[in-house]
């Protein structure tokens, strides 16, 4: 498995002395986890007050329209609503020439057959939850299905949930395997790994499931379910860029992100994006290295764009 190869790679200048550290314990060694929520607040609050407002312009607003995942994770969701949903994202294809389309939907695998039937637009990705959202809890072999049945029906990237419980037992050979396995069954398709920052507890387990969930083979890591108390926020995402960054001087390896779940206005996507901007650089604003998930921000951001109240989707 590709961990234990990226990891190995580190390991030749540690000598083994200490049984009770795993591969796991060293490749987290590697990077600096001590970090206190306090100096993370900080270092978001400048940013804020700083930086954003010279984001906060029409171009930006037209990227950030074009990184949005159109979200759709609703118990009521019917073949009916998605497909709704995919005429919207044809139609808009049709009456906006000028401005990007949005970068992906993103609906349960149940659906997936539909959008790919139904979905006219090139450049759109057609993203799944998988390995039974929003929890991960449940068996492996369910799991696996689930995600080589969605790639089969066409989904070309898939959103899993690192297990949250055994990396808080700090079972960090546990989450890694669980995400190595569901990343074998992706196949091609780029993997995103939810993170669940708001149950995590604090910003050094925060740059820790980062890490865990890059080395195991996740092509994106992105906040949050939606489905918890607390979702996205600015804080998480800055210390998941801090690791992406690291995890990139280390390795090469370029890993995306994608805040999710409450990003409700305008100014939280600018944001999260000057964020982005200041502590990755430019190198990860495109539609493929940063994404959002959110449903109600695209009509704020079009109505931004367009200069008047639009509800399209």
């Amino acid at each position: 498995m590709a961990i234990t190869k990226d990891i190995d790679a580190h390991e030749h200048h540690h000598h083994h002395h200490a049984p009770q550290t795993n591969k796991y314990e060293e490749a987290l060694a590697l990077y600096n986890t001590n970090i206190s929520d306090a100096e993370v607040h900080e270092a978001v609050k400048k940013i804020i007050a700083e930086k954003v407002h010279e984001n906060d312009n029409i171009e930006t607003k037209k990227f950030l329209l074009g990184s949005v995942e159109l979200t759709s994770l609703h118990t009521t969701d019917s073949n009916e609503s998605i497909l709704a949903l995919v005429e919207k994202v044809n139609k808009f294809d049709t009456e906006y020439p000028n401005l990007p389309h949005v970068a992906t939907i993103c609906a349960y695998p149940v659906f997936t057959e539909l959008i790919s039937q139904s979905l006219e637009v090139d450049g759109v990705e057609i993203v799944n939850v998988c390995g039974n959202f929003p929890s991960s809890l449940s068996r492996m072999e369910v799991k696996v299905a689930e995600t080589s049945l969605a790639v089969n029906d066409g989904a070309t990237e898939i959103d899993i949930v690192m297990p949250v419980g055994k990396f808080l037992s700090e079972d960090y050979e546990g989450v890694c395997d669980d995400i190595a396995e569901m990343k074998q069954a992706c196949g091609e398709c780029p993997m995103k790994v939810i993170l669940e920052t708001g149950d995590l507890g604090n910003s050094s387990n925060i740059k820790k499931a980062s890490i865990l969930a890059m080395y195991a083979g996740a092509d994106y890591i992105k906040t949050s379910t939606g489905k918890e108390k607390v979702s996205a926020t600015p804080e998480a995402a800055y210390v998941m860029c801090q690791a992406i960054k690291e995890y990139y001087d280390k390795t090469g390896i370029q890993i995306g992100l994608k805040p999710a779940g409450g990003i409700n206005t305008v100014m939280d996507a600018l944001t999260y994006y000057t964020i982005v901007k200041e502590v990755l650089g430019e190198k990860w604003l495109t539609n493929k290295w940063f994404r959002l998930g959110t449903s109600r921000l695209t009509n704020l951001l079009l109505s931004e764009i367009v200069g008047k109240e639009v509800t399209f989707f």
